[in-house]
């Protein structure tokens, strides 16, 4: 638990048991932690130089309060991050101007690999100053979207997030659930009909694009640096983006049937739901079951809105609902 921090287990082991056994000598803790005499002596030592345990003068040792102690390392390990995002950020200056004038083979590096790419991706986003844009497509190989550990943190940093969505994927297992997280997160999503391929890409300075599986099945990618060929992948986002459908969902994701009853004063979150995904392309069937409803009610709620709606078409449904912003979270 606490290796985060740089204790190792024995470390922790030893502080765990002294927090409840103090004024102990290093023969009693080696006897309650059946561990070798020379393993606890080391293990008190290295807990005497960070604070977390205090030596009296007849050798025996008492645990420092946690809050002060494990307080203090935790403050010390928060600056050291701090001033490590500093130096990420000078030293990528000093990269982009040394990549200035490079050689092709400079620009471009290959990936292979699962783990290699997945490695890759969380960091493209963590090199992010300002902004990351993605195509996301299925299926999903190296980092599922629900494991992108580097959005949340990049998001906390300020960094603005664009996705589009392959429409293909909204029918993914879970997609939507963890389209909603992103949403309420501050990700800007939108679907296109087809996407040309997977991408990611931090600022205008990092591309990562993967490549067709090598001949001896691994996965590949190539890993750009600022380059005409970045140039041209930024400028094939923005068109997607700009013809891309805008994806709301409102709610918490999985829709039982007791959320079906209508509002007081228009559409439920379970409806607005529908309405978003329908105008994003997907089936009947692959809205009923990306929401957890049935086909039936899936009809059954459709028909409410266009009588709601004053409407006798699903087309007539869409237009209202546009305009009226039933598609929108409340």
């Amino acid at each position: 638990m606490l290796d985060v921090l740089g204790l190792e287990p024995d470390d922790e082991r030893v502080y765990r048991v002294l927090l409840g056994l103090p004024n102990s000598t290093a023969e009693l803790l080696s006897d309650r932690l059946l561990v070798p005499r020379a393993d606890v002596d080391k293990a008190l030592s290295r807990l005497v130089g960070w604070g977390l345990v205090i030596r009296s003068a007849d050798e025996q040792f008492t645990a420092a309060p946690p809050a002060m102690a494990l307080g203090s390392l935790i403050s010390q390990r928060r600056d050291g991050l701090r001033m490590a995002e500093q130096a990420l950020v000078t030293f990528a200056e000093e990269h982009r101007a040394a990549m200035t004038g490079s050689s092709i083979n400079d620009l471009i590096e290959v990936v292979t690999g699962v783990d290699a790419i997945g490695h890759r991706f969380l960091q493209v986003q963590h090199a992010a100053r300002t902004q990351v844009r993605t195509f996301i497509t299925a299926p999903f190989v190296a980092v599922p979207p629900d494991e992108n550990t580097a959005e949340p943190v990049a998001l906390g940093r300020g960094v603005q997030f664009r996705a589009i969505l392959d429409r293909a994927a909204l029918t993914e297992p879970g997609i939507v659930t963890d389209a909603i997280r992103s949403l309420r997160n501050g990700v800007q999503l939108r679907v296109a009909d087809r996407l040309p391929m997977k991408l990611v890409l931090a600022d205008a300075d990092l591309g990562l694009v993967p490549l067709a599986v090598t001949p001896d099945g691994e996965p590949g990618a190539v890993l750009l640096h600022r380059s005409g060929l970045l140039d041209a992948l930024d400028a094939l986002f923005e068109t997607v983006w700009l013809t891309a459908h805008p994806l709301v969902l409102s709610g918490n994701g999985g829709a039982g049937e007791t959320t079906v009853e209508r509002g007081p004063e228009g559409p439920t979150d379970l409806d607005r739901r529908i309405l978003a995904l329908l105008l994003a392309g997907l089936t009947d069937q692959a809205v009923a079951t990306q929401l957890g409803v049935s086909p039936r009610t899936l009809q059954r709620r459709l028909r409410h809105l266009m009588d709601m709606a004053g409407v006798r078409t699903r087309m007539q449904l869409g237009g209202h609902s546009v305009r009226n912003g039933w598609s929108e979270p409340q």
